[in-house]
């Protein structure tokens, strides 16, 4: 399990980017998989989930993830609107403002990004795959915390592991949107051993993101899921290596009970 200084050093608010490790399941996706769409043994999964949960101090049906479908899509959470998980939402981000929720983001190489503005108790978790994240799947998370009474100059937000610059290789026409959108996207490309090819700094692009949008403080956690396999599942690694399935890693963050709502 890891944690990041931007959210561990505020009050109120308990995070968590889960390792591998931990878990009940076995072989593909040894241990800690919480990721109902692989096909682990449905029960392992709850069993790693209310793992997870128990962490962060919590009953398992606390824990919320959604089917991720790498959109801007966010769904606002409050007691009404509880769900179970498998048979989850679609959509890409999670905010709220109720205390002894926790919003999970599922991840195997995307970028799982956790937001905290503990000042007012409004929090979000966003899974920012390349696509979400050139979309705008942070800056749509952010804009849902502040129509709950955030504000971006007072949110921390964290990156947690995700695949690196130097795992991540992508086709010639790869960088040609990302160039659209800002020429000073070239920093995020350098070239890979492959003609043509490139690599993506995917973590440093969305802290360049982050920074523009003016949160109080944003860091990556620097830990690359392809590269270290003891520790994390990356859907690449699987692919280049013949699998058709992957575990799915978990990250979090609640809202703990005697957070203030004012401001």
């Amino acid at each position: 399990m890891i944690s990041l200084p931007s959210l561990a050093g505020i009050p109120h608010v308990r995070h968590a980017f889960f390792t591998r490790k931990g878990g009940v399941s076995s072989g593909l996706f040894a241990s800690l998989n919480c990721g109902y769409g692989s096909a682990d043994l449905p029960g392992n999964v709850a069993e790693n989930r209310a793992r997870a949960a128990a962490h962060l101090g919590l009953p398992p049906e606390r824990l919320l993830t959604v089917h991720q479908i790498h959109s801007t899509d966010v769904l606002t959470v409050n007691e009404s609107n509880l769900w179970r998980s498998p048979g989850a939402p679609r959509a890409d981000a999670l905010v709220t403002d109720r205390p002894g929720i926790a919003l999970g983001v599922l991840s195997a190489d995307c970028a799982p990004v956790l937001l905290a503005d503990t000042e007012k108790g409004v929090i979000g978790a966003a899974h920012a795959g390349w696509r979400g994240a050139l979309a705008g799947v942070v800056e749509a998370a952010i804009g849902a915390m502040e129509r709950l009474g955030a504000r971006r100059a007072r949110i921390h937000a964290a990156i947690g592991p995700c695949i690196g610059r130097q795992s991540y290789e992508v086709g010639p026409e790869f960088p040609a949107a990302f160039l659209k959108q800002d020429p000073a996207n070239g920093a995020f490309f350098t070239a890979a051993r492959r003609n043509g090819h490139h690599m993506f700094d995917l973590p440093g692009y969305l802290l360049r993101r982050l920074r523009l949008l003016g949160v109080a403080t944003a860091e990556a956690s620097g830990h690359d899921t392809l590269s270290n396999q003891a520790e994390f599942f990356s859907y690449r690694y699987n692919t280049l290596n013949g699998e058709t399935d992957y575990g799915r890693g978990l990250s979090a963050i609640v809202l703990a009970e005697r957070a203030s709502r004012s401001g």
